[in-house]
């Protein structure tokens, strides 16, 4: 039988009875393209050739890019962990809330 564990609170899902939710991400480092008035105008496209370089990644399990440059994950969730996901998925942090009495 196949175990999964939500990977943000560790709670056990049960495939037969528990909802699961995938989050899959990819991160890779990008080359702004430099603005000099002197350099060749160049057809290419340059985020054309970096995404069949990642695609070929995929493709070759021998190849390691360093994770400075690439990095796959996939994180399963629980449905709760999902919605707190959904609301804030960069986990930035929120200025808090402050209540005030209406006087």
């Amino acid at each position: 039988m196949i175990h999964y564990t939500c990977d943000r609170c560790r709670r056990v899902l049960d495939p037969a009875e528990d909802l699961r939710y995938v989050v899959k991400m990819e991160v890779y480092a990008v080359m702004d393209a430099v603005d000099d008035e002197n350099a060749p105008e160049d057809d290419r496209d340059h985020l054309l050739e970096v995404h069949e370089i990642l695609e070929r990644a995929d493709d070759d399990i021998n190849l390691n890019l360093d994770d400075k440059i690439y990095q796959k994950k996939h994180y399963d969730l629980c449905p709760q962990c999902h919605r707190k996901f959904l609301k804030n998925p960069i986990a930035k942090e929120r200025a808090p809330q402050f209540g005030f009495s209406q006087n």
